[in-house]
């Protein structure tokens, strides 16, 4: 470990575009001097945590865990090396479905696991595995593929402490993730997540993990005023730090990973927050930094601040409602959703004329 003190740890995530790979690195840079940050991230002290459908990338990072979604699986199954991937799953779901859709599901749930699998030969930790998105809106058919998914990495010698459950922050993922966690021990990764809504009802779901999506939300706020935001003011930056500080507040443990970020400005915002994502270009720049980092989210500070506690994991109609009001959360969550289903579709076509070939 570095000389220096570290008081704090956060993610830094790094985009790799030619591989289609992003590669989360846990890094502490709380209050360090920026000649040190640069020499800490050199030496090593650094966990590497990968998003990553790519696998054969991943071992030069040396990652700590993993997580995969729709989009990566399909960039990642385009490359030859993975054709046996495809091949075990394809011959998986021939033998485990009535007709040809059931088939075409069975080969998609087996091939996520076989890259899970994989992943994991390589990351001492956890793999994060998507639930479908057709199923962001039905909770027990996310509960149901969930257990389904944890079962078929049993069957391949993979205990359910090293997977995460990724499913999207909608009332019916957050129930979703509520059963997983107190009833069967899964732990769940909640993505999508846009509101201080949806991250309250996540914590009371016992979320294992929460993103919040910072540039997304500055996008947002950027399109429809027109405006430009200094990092102060940043929206999503202070989504970020209003979830962090409500969790806090009220001795919340679903870790907080802020995530998709515009600049290095947003990220120094958010410093000693209990994650953070950062692209290539990002670190690129934070490392060439000589400024300091000082921490300006405070886990002890926050148990002082003037906050209403709230409560939406019983009550449907008001987690609807004022998540409604929220045009930005609506909006996002949507596309996002779309954006997942669309490519998980692409790479059921892609099972379906090998099942039929």
């Amino acid at each position: 470990m570095s000389v220096y003190k570290i008081k704090a740890r956060w993610k830094a995530k790094i985009n790799i575009d030619k591989v289609g790979v992003a590669w989360w690195m846990d890094v502490g840079l709380a209050s360090v001097p920026g000649h040190a940050r640069r020499s800490y991230l050199r030496q090593g002290d650094i966990i590497v945590v990968s998003d990553s459908g790519d696998f054969s990338s991943i071992g030069k990072y040396k990652p700590q865990d993993a997580t995969t979604n729709p989009s990566l699986i399909l960039a990642a199954s385009k490359k030859p090396e993975y054709a046996k991937l495809i091949d075990i799953a394809v011959e998986y779901g021939k033998s485990h479905g009535k007709n040809l859709d059931e088939k075409v599901d069975a080969s998609l749930d087996r091939l996520l696991v076989e890259f899970g699998k994989e992943i994991l030969n390589i990351v001492p930790g956890k793999v994060s595995t998507e639930v479908d998105a057709r199923f962001s809106f039905d909770t027990e058919g996310s509960v149901n593929k969930a257990l389904h998914i944890i079962e078929l990495y049993k069957s391949v010698g993979i205990d359910k402490s090293r997977v995460l459950i990724k499913i999207a922050s909608t009332w019916e993922g957050i129930q979703a993730a509520r059963i997983l966690q107190k009833d069967h021990g899964i732990n769940t990764n909640l993505t999508l997540l846009f509101s201080k809504v949806q991250a309250i009802a996540a914590a009371e779901a016992g979320a294992y993990l929460i993103s919040p999506f910072v540039g997304r939300i500055l996008d947002w706020y950027k399109a429809k005023t027109g405006k430009s935001y200094s990092k102060e003011e940043d929206p999503g930056v202070a989504s970020v730090k209003s979830i962090y500080d409500y969790y806090k507040k009220f001795g919340y443990k679903t870790i907080v990973m802020g995530a998709s970020f515009r600049s290095v400005g947003e990220i120094t915002e958010l410093a000693g927050c209990d994650y953070l994502t950062i692209s290539p270009n990002l670190l690129e720049d934070l490392q060439g930094s000589t400024e300091a980092v000082p921490k300006k989210l405070d886990a002890s500070g926050a148990k002082s601040l003037d906050i209403e506690k709230k409560t939406y994991i019983d009550n449907e109609s008001d987690f609807r409602f004022d998540f409604n009001e929220d045009p930005m959360g609506v909006e996002k969550l949507r596309e996002g959703i779309s954006k997942f289903a669309a490519d998980a579709e692409t790479l059921k076509d892609t099972l379906k004329a090998k099942i039929q070939a």
